[in-house]
């Protein structure tokens, strides 16, 4: 019992021996502090500066991860955009035939620049062949495209109603595209019309003009 009283008494005046060195500390000269303090506040410091450095390598490690989960799902959507696109691959190859054969198709019916005197020929036999007066036929400017050309056509004829609209079919069921375009009609005399219109025709430029074209579209 002696020796458990002993025990007690020297805690207790190692605590009060530690309490008295807390008591009036200079906070401007932490160098003047007791032993116990001035460890204390080592440690205190040590601990604060680890935490700091923990915090913001935890903070650099976050950044990192929040980078690579945004790579990840930008690789996931790609991923699946190729994996769409292959999954559809003979089905896409089938259209871009098809789109192909048509763009050939249309590109036969353009003529080129030595076969537009013969269209503008066929359009003039066209209303000759239904019985039609030209009274205007008059090629426009030509009006060039990045791939083609485009010549509208000033026309005016009289005929008999019919006749003028079999002549619209006719042009229309030319081998070359041909369009008519701001049509008015308006009667003439004895039941014959008048018509005027601006037909339009196009033609493909060749490789020359299409360089020219590009040449100029990269000066302006």
């Amino acid at each position: 019992m002696a020796i458990n009283k002993n025990l007690s008494i020297d805690v207790e005046e190692l605590f009060e021996q530690l309490t008295r060195q807390f008591s009036e500390l200079d906070p401007r000269d932490p160098s003047l502090w007791p032993a116990f303090p001035r460890y204390l506040l080592c440690v205190v410091i040590m601990v604060g500066v680890v935490a700091v450095a923990w915090f913001a390598w935890l903070t650099d490690f976050q950044t990192e991860l929040d980078t690579e989960v945004a790579t990840e799902q930008t690789l996931k959507e790609d991923f699946g955009k190729k994996l769409t696109k292959a999954v559809n691959l003979d089905a896409l190859k089938k259209q871009r035939e098809q789109i192909q054969q048509y763009v050939t198709q249309l590109e036969k019916q353009l003529p080129g620049k030595a076969e537009m005197s013969a269209l503008l020929s066929d359009i003039n036999q066209a209303g000759l062949g239904r019985s039609l007066q030209f009274e205007l036929f008059r090629p426009g400017q030509m009006v060039v495209k990045e791939y083609y050309a485009e010549l509208p056509i000033s026309i005016r004829v009289t005929g008999k109603y019919h006749d003028i609209g079999y002549f619209a079919s006719d042009v229309a069921h030319l081998s070359r595209i041909v369009t008519l375009s701001n049509l008015t009609l308006t009667p003439a005399r004895d039941g014959v019309l008048s018509m005027d219109a601006t037909a339009r025709t196009y033609r493909y430029l060749d490789t020359d003009e299409i360089a020219s074209q590009r040449k100029a579209g990269g000066v302006k």
